[in-house]
C-alpha cells in the first residue's frame, strides 16, 4: 500500500453535456484578473493555479482594461510627449549638460519639463516612474 501522502492532491473536474467548456462567473473572473496582477505574481502562475491557459487569463485581462477604458468613470488615459533622437545627438547633448554620463548600454528615459530634467535608469519601477510624471505634470 503506497503512502497517500506522498502524492499531491489533484482536482479533476468532469464535463458533462454537450458543451465542454466551464463557465465562469464574472465574479470569478474579476478576482483571478487582480491576482494576476499582484506584485510578485505570473499570469502563468495564476493561470496554473485557476486551471486556464495564460491565453485565456490575458484575454480576460485585455477585456477588463477594454471595460474600464470604456467605462464613463475611468479616467482618461495620460500621454506624456517624447521626443526621439539618434544615439550620437542624444549622447553630444547629455555630455554638453552633465558631468555624470550613464553607464555604456545603460537604458536612460529623459524627461524635461520647464527646465527640470529627470532621467530615470534600467529598472526603475512603473509606478515610480508613473508617480514623477504625475508629480511633473502637477508641477508645470
Amino acid at each position: 500500500m503506497s503512502n497517500p501522502s506522498a502524492e499531491p492532491v489533484r482536482r479533476i473536474e468532469v464535463f458533462t453535456g454537450a458543451g465542454r467548456r466551464r463557465s465562469w462567473a464574472a465574479e470569478d473572473k474579476a478576482r483571478i484578473v487582480a491576482e494576476s496582477f499582484a506584485d510578485g505574481e505570473t499570469v502563468c502562475g495564476v493561470a496554473r493555479r485557476h486551471g486556464l491557459t495564460p491565453q485565456q487569463l490575458f484575454t480576460w485581462r485585455r477585456e477588463a482594461r477594454r471595460r474600464l477604458a470604456a467605462s464613463k468613470d475611468a479616467p482618461p488615459p495620460l500621454f506624456v510627449p517624447a521626443v526621439v533622437e539618434p544615439m550620437a545627438a542624444a549622447r553630444e547633448r547629455h555630455e554638453r549638460k552633465q558631468t555624470r554620463r550613464p553607464a555604456p548600454g545603460a537604458a536612460v528615459i529623459e524627461l524635461e519639463v520647464d527646465g527640470v530634467t529627470v532621467r530615470i535608469g534600467r529598472g526603475a519601477e512603473a509606478r515610480m516612474v508613473a508617480a514623477v510624471i504625475r508629480a511633473l505634470k502637477a508641477g508645470s
